[in-house]
This record gives structure tokens, sequence and C-alpha cells, in this order.
């Protein structure tokens, strides 16, 4: 099969406000990621990721559903040596959401299952609805999360919970989510986007350099020893006295207290 013979159309957008980049999967009828969605979504959080007028990332599926999972119809016609070329770039589409260098916030609404939990696994923080069910449902196909589930899950919620989710491929609702540590907040849906969107701003205006630096420490931080990761946080700290905005920033604390400082992002 040709794995890249989908017709090219925007199921994935980047919708700017302010300085909130909103990344809006719209694949009806329940955003069900093929080939051409994941390599959307690369390009969205590359662009993201660039654009210095995006100081935060909302990943949102609409008001129905955030990501129903892939395409099982186009999975279903591949090949172990289809799959082989494509697994790698499946994660690394993924792994582009994951390594965007700013806040990033899932707002999940409805079912966000298999590639979809994966995709809300890839943000920073989970604000989910009342009416959200993850999952990881692969293994009543016969197979296993293959977008980071086993990996980044894991380290969410612990080997215990992940393998109890994974396993079974059963559903978890909002409140268990929330309990485990899945999901971080449990809104009503109708306000899922406007409370992403709240959160995404509070950074509009902050030191995108620290930031930047404070996510890589703890992402990077997690995948070491402590030895290692305090070498990290160490160069990390030390690297932010060369930006502008430490400069203002304590400069403006010594006059005016915490909390005033106008960063440049510089």
């Amino acid at each position: 099969m040709h794995l890249y013979g989908a017709p090219v159309t925007d199921f994935v957008t980047l919708q700017v406000d302010g300085a909130v980049g909103t990344i809006r999967i719209d694949r009806p009828k329940m955003n069900a990621l093929n080939v051409a969605v994941q390599e959307q979504i690369r390009a969205a959080a590359t662009e993201a990721t660039e654009r210095d007028d995006v100081r935060a990332v909302v990943l949102y599926g609409g008001e129905r559903v955030f990501a129903a999972g892939a395409d099982i119809k186009e999975m279903g016609d591949m090949s172990y040596a289809d799959m082989v070329k494509r697994s790698g770039a499946l994660q690394s589409a993924f792994s582009t959401v994951a390594r965007i260098p700013k806040p990033v916030v899932a707002a999940v609404t409805g079912y966000a299952l298999g590639g979809g939990c994966e995709l809300a696994l890839c943000a920073d923080y989970r604000i989910a609805a009342d009416n959200a069910t993850f999952g990881q449902p692969e293994i009543l196909l016969g197979i296993i999360p293959g977008a980071g589930g086993t990996q980044r899950l894991t380290r969410l919620v612990g080997p215990s919970r992940a393998k109890d989710i994974i396993l079974t491929g059963r559903f978890v609702k909002a409140e268990e989510a929330l309990a485990i540590g899945l999901a971080d907040r449990v809104v009503p849906a109708a306000d899922v986007y406007s409370e992403a969107v709240a959160w995404a701003s509070q950074f509009s205006e902050a030191a995108a350099m620290a930031l930047r630096a404070a996510k890589e420490a703890v992402d990077r931080g997690v995948e070491v020893d402590l030895e290692t990761g305090l070498e990290i946080e160490r160069q990390q700290f030390a690297g932010l006295f060369a930006t502008e905005d430490r400069a203002i920033g304590m400069k403006s604390f010594a006059e005016n207290g915490p909390g005033q400082a106008r960063f440049t992002g510089r």
C-alpha cells in the first residue's frame, strides 16, 4: 500500500489568538488519527515551536471529541513491513508536540482513546471535561500502544496503574483520570476550551527562555539518574544568566518586588 496516499486536507490547524496557539484537530466524525493527520500535527507543532508570537499552546479536538484513536481502516491494511517504516514517523510526530519548548495544555472533551490519549500525554497539563473518557484499548485489537503510551503513561501514573490500563484496554472516566494524575483538572464540558486558554494565557508575558529551560530540565531529568538530572538543571540554570529576561527580572524584583517584571522573551 502507499502509506502517504491520503488526500491533503487541512485536518489540523494552528490558530493564534494573542500569544496562545491552538492546535485544532478537525477530522469528522471522531478525529481519527490517520497518516495525514499525524503529519499535520507534526507541522502544526513545528510552527508553534518556531513562532515567537506563540508563548503557549492548547491541543483541542473540538466540543465533541478530542481524538478517538488511530484510523483502524487505514492501519488494518498495513503489513509488518509497512509499520516498520511508519512507526518511527508516528512516534516522532507525537514527540514533536511533546518537545514544543513552551507550556502545552490538552483540552480534552469526549473520547481520548489510543492515539488520542497518547497525544494528550504529550501535553504538560491536561484539562478534561466531566464527560471525558481516556484509554489505551490497543490490546483489544491484538497490538500495543505505539505512539508513546507505554512510556509516557507509565511516567505519569506509575507502572502498576499504566499496566492496568494498557493490559485491560479499559476506559478511564474523568474522575478516575483526575484521581490517578492522568488529568490535572476536571471541569464542565462547556468550559474545557476556555479554561485551557486561560491556563495557557498566564504565560503570555512570562520569561520565555526560563519557561523553555524549566520544561526541558523536567522532561530530560525524568529520563536520567538524579546526578545527571542535577547537571541538566545546573546547565539550564547557569545558561539563563546570559538572557535579557534574567537581568530584567532581577532588576525589577530589587526595585519593585516580585511579579512586576515586563519580560521581552529574550
